[in-house]
């Protein structure tokens, strides 16, 4: 079985549920959009979040490849320097980081494409790791 995300790190970012944090981290970044305009359902589907973090994870999990690019390192460089591209250069897209650093995450609009985006950028890097090991 392939152990791409955490449900240690699901629930710490649960805490920020009700501004989808959560749901963007197990790749469901319409409801994380929605969850972030209506503070997670208006509380409610984030207290009933609580108990779908379980099989959120299994979710993320049998969906995105395992390979040498960590989901969970990603997340957190993202995260927390997401605007200087420091989870672009972790995932070797070099040309981007670099742009990402000089713009602010080219100007906030691609951060938030970015966290929209993330889980499949890291998938798609991944899978091609695998085509050519």
């Amino acid at each position: 079985m392939n152990n791409t995300h955490s449900k240690v790190i699901g629930y710490v970012l649960w805490i920020f549920g009700f501004m989808g944090a959560h749901r963007f981290y197990y790749g469901r970044p319409i409801s994380g959009v929605l969850y972030f305009f209506t503070l997670g359902l208006f509380f409610i589907g984030w207290i009933v979040d609580l108990f779908l973090i379980p099989s959120m994870d299994r979710d993320a999990d049998d969906r995105y490849a395992k390979g040498p690019t960590d989901y969970n390192i990603t997340w957190v460089l993202m995260t927390f320097l997401g605007i200087f591209g420091a989870h672009r250069l972790y995932m070797g897209k070099w040309v981007t980081a670099i742009i990402w650093f000089f713009t602010g995450g080219l100007f906030l609009v691609g951060f938030l494409y970015d966290f929209c985006t993330l889980n499949s950028q890291i998938d798609e890097v991944n899978r091609k790791s695998r085509r050519f090991s």
